[in-house]
């Protein structure tokens, strides 16, 4: 069986598939991450949300963003692979049908991301480097990067 890829406006995400994606957020960037922010910054609504769901279940979530939302080129943010599933490298596989959802829905090839810095290697292996120096985000160091 293999991921099966959907991407939806939040308006049309069912208040089911809503709740898992928030609580996938949440096991990982404030669970696993031991990090207290607000994960709802407001964004959801003006995203397209590319949902993997496997064996009926939701297992990887990625918000993708028309130019002038996030930064000034479109971007991807909110990148998640439920643990149970990351020994199976679907966050590559995420990341593709990012990238590859960007341009279908918005025609667009620039994109910008806010990467962990830790995940610096796996983002440049899809194409990103490195364009700022490192900030911290709620205590987390990150870096931007852009795909061209």
């Amino acid at each position: 069986m293999t991921l099966q890829w959907e991407i939806k406006a939040f308006e049309a995400l069912t208040v089911f598939e809503l709740y898992d994606i928030l609580k996938l957020r949440s096991e990982i960037f404030v669970v696993e991450q031991n990090c207290v922010y607000l994960d709802l910054d407001g964004k959801d609504k003006v995203a397209l949300h590319l949902i993997g769901v496997y064996d009926g279940k939701i297992v990887a979530h990625s918000r993708l963003f028309q130019p002038g939302i996030s930064f000034d080129f479109a971007s991807i943010g909110r990148v998640t692979v439920d643990a149970n599933y990351r020994d199976r490298k679907w966050g590559h596989d995420l990341m593709r049908e990012s990238i590859a959802g960007i341009a279908k829905h918005f025609g667009e090839s620039q994109i910008t991301i806010g990467a962990q810095l830790y995940l610096k290697k796996f983002y440049e292996s899809h194409g990103f480097v490195q364009t700022s120096e490192m900030y911290l985000e709620d205590d987390i160091p990150h870096i931007e990067m852009q795909k061209q």
